[in-house]
């Protein structure tokens, strides 16, 4: 296709239908600087886009096509279907579902955005400014954040599901009472708080979380990979099929903590340093099935005489 002969067709569409470029930028939730090489011929929209593109301006897929006239007279404003009204509403047409589409919003500035609420599939953040951003009870179901500054991120309350925070700033962000399933964790910045939270199939990888707050978490099939968890307060928390794998846990607790089918592997396989930092974890009040508590004992360095076994 040429691009030239398509950009002069959506700039001859968007004209007649008396739209700025940065207006249609907007509905489409682009830069004008997009719109503007498309028109120019420096690039073009993607299937997705020109779909969109139609219901904004007015006209058919065909219209972009290269045999199609470029005339002024092709392009006309969408007609006003009249209003039917039916004493019986069985007579009147049944609505098409609502489509989910993925919806990139890539290298922009949402800081202190409002998203609070909204539902969101398959959506796209890369290198996006969301320091701030109210994600408060959305749904964001297979959600990319890639190397996103999310510092101050409120996603309480969130359902965040299949999602992958790949090197994002987390710092200060709150999940607090959200759902994490099936979502990896691979996060940059210290002090997020996790109060209430669900993980379930989550993996957390690479991460230092001596800053993080966990409390009154579910952990379900969690994996913890290669993390520093060092001095951090796991009390009264549940944990059932979790991974510890090679994670760093000098100074750690579970005090209080419900344990199954719960895996510690150390970082530093047969070295004092391993044994002599596993030894400072503390395990006081919990309570643990009989393999779990057979793991931790057979390491001979940990203090297991106040844990529960059931």
């Amino acid at each position: 296709m040429d691009t030239k002969i398509i950009g002069s067709k959506i700039a001859k569409a968007r004209k007649a239908m008396g739209m700025s470029q940065a207006k249609l930028a907007q509905q489409l939730f682009i830069s004008p600087q997009a719109v503007g090489k498309w028109e120019r011929g420096e690039s073009m929209p993607d299937i997705t886009t020109f779909s969109r593109l139609t219901e904004i301006l007015g006209v058919d897929l065909n219209h972009f096509s290269e045999g199609t006239p470029t005339g002024d007279h092709e392009v006309s404003p969408p007609v006003k279907q009249p209003i039917v009204e039916a004493s019986d509403p069985s007579l009147l047409p049944s609505p098409s579902p609502e489509r989910q589409v993925q919806i990139d919003l890539t290298a922009i500035d949402l800081q202190k955005g409002d998203f609070a609420d909204v539902t969101l599939h398959k959506g796209k953040f890369e290198t996006s400014s969301l320091r701030g951003a109210n994600f408060a009870r959305a749904n964001l179901s297979g959600t990319l954040f890639d190397v996103v500054d999310a510092r101050e991120a409120n996603f309480d309350g969130a359902h965040l599901t299949d999602c992958r925070f790949s090197t994002t700033d987390l710092t200060d962000a709150s999940f607090r009472t959200s759902i994490l399933e099936r979502t990896t964790l691979h996060i940059s910045g210290q002090g997020a708080q996790f109060i209430g939270a669900t993980l379930t199939d989550v993996h957390l990888t690479k991460t230092d979380f001596r800053k993080t707050i966990f409390e009154q978490c579910v952990f379900n099939n969690v994996d913890f990979n290669h993390c520093d968890l060092r001095g951090m307060r796991f009390d009264g928390q549940t944990f059932t099929s979790v991974q510890f794998n090679k994670c760093a846990l000098k100074d750690a607790s579970f005090r209080g903590t419900s344990l199954r089918n719960v895996s510690f592997t150390l970082p530093f396989s047969l070295t004092n340093k391993s044994y002599l930092a596993i030894k400072t974890t503390c395990f006081d009040g919990a309570t643990m099935d009989k393999l779990t508590y057979a793991a931790l004992k057979g390491l001979r360095v940990i203090d297991l005489s106040n844990v529960t076994v059931i």
